[in-house]
């Protein structure tokens, strides 16, 4: 069987490096889709001048799966419909599949069907070692390009090894990784393994660590491979802390795109944002409290600047924590050049038509 290709125009962004903000759930007080806003926050990430969109994803809430709520096919319709309006070919479809092989696989047809040129799939499979969840992105490759997830332990992610890595770059249909650990040390193991594969000139390295979105920007990593030393880098994000402060992100990452071409005031001036982001990051992903208020906190983010009436998620029990909406808008304060309010206001009308 052919192993499936990206769009031209799609594996050209990719490979460039993008700003991919990871799509949150819009929904009303009675936790039913909110349509209009789900709308606009696609038109906002259009807007800020995304290099692509990943829907179904963690913080698009997983719970979008359960019978009760069968929301997965229409959040990615939504956005779907969006991206054929609003959207260049150049503007990478990312589609978040989760589950079991045979759940994967049905999600990635269904995100085939709709458009998507590749599913970033969940690592949180519960009951699956290792070897499982290289045989689910194998029978998923079948379908669509891969992009994988290295998934903090701290919401549910396993810790995978290089050995595991080298295996998984080594499907064919890998195009990409999404490095999200929270923890330098697993982060090298990932860079190193996708080297050991061989394939690291196939495989975009995507940052999801937002504890860590700069220092990952300007990493270079010196590892082996077949062919010998290698250096590698992120090239981009696909980031749930991108789903707020979007069109800021797209300059930071121009920036250190800057930077490592050997910029030296870009270098300087990202040094000085790192511990910015890092604070806002905090106040957003309630790190403190184990991450309770992860999802819900880029909720109020979004709130507070009117692009979400609320903080609901299809989950009663997730919320904010204590003090944490307090914390968003102090660093919405302490660091306006982050936080896209004034772009918010200018466009939210035009939005939320």
């Amino acid at each position: 069987m052919a192993v499936p290709t990206l769009r031209p125009e799609a594996a050209a962004t990719l490979a460039r490096g993008a700003v991919i903000p990871a799509h949150p759930l819009a929904l009303t007080a009675d936790r039913r889709i909110d349509e209009r806003r789900q709308r606009a926050l696609t038109r906002y990430y259009l807007d800020a001048g995304v290099g692509g969109i990943a829907v179904g994803v963690h913080t698009t809430q997983f719970e979008i799966r359960d019978p009760e709520h069968a929301l997965f096919e229409p959040v990615l319709a939504l956005a779907a419909e969006e991206l054929d309006a609003r959207a260049g070919a150049d503007v990478v479809r990312i589609a978040g599949v989760a589950g079991g092989t045979a759940q994967a696989v049905a999600e990635a047809e269904l995100a085939r069907g709709l458009g998507y040129d590749a599913v970033l799939v969940s690592p949180r499979v519960a009951g699956a070692d290792e070897r499982a969840l290289l045989e689910r992105a194998r029978a998923v490759g079948e379908v669509l390009p891969v992009v994988g997830f290295y998934l903090q332990t701290a919401i549910g992610g396993p810790v995978l090894d290089r050995d595991f890595w080298r295996e998984f770059a080594s499907i064919p249909a890998v195009v990409a990784v999404k490095a999200a650990p929270f923890d330098r040390y697993r982060t090298l193991e990932l860079v190193r393994g996708v080297a050991a594969s061989g394939r690291a000139d196939e495989i975009a390295l995507y940052t999801g660590n937002d504890d860590a979105i700069v220092a990952d920007l300007l990493s270079e990593f010196h590892v082996d491979s077949p062919s010998g030393p290698r250096t590698l880098r992120f090239v981009g994000g696909l980031l749930g802390q991108w789903a707020v402060g979007t069109r800021a992100a797209v300059a930071l990452l121009e920036r250190a795109q800057q930077a490592m071409d050997g910029d030296a005031d870009a270098y300087r001036e990202l040094g000085l944002v790192a511990s910015d982001m890092v604070d806002v990051n905090q106040a957003v992903f309630d790190p403190g409290n184990d991450f309770h208020g992860v999802i819900a906190g880029v909720h109020e983010m979004l709130r507070q600047q009117g692009l979400l009436d609320g903080v609901w998620c299809l989950d009663p029990a997730e919320g904010l924590s204590p003090g944490q909406a307090e914390e968003i808008e102090r660093v919405r304060h302490a660091y306006p050049a982050l936080n896209d309010d004034a772009f918010i206001a200018e466009n939210l009308e035009a939005w939320l038509r």
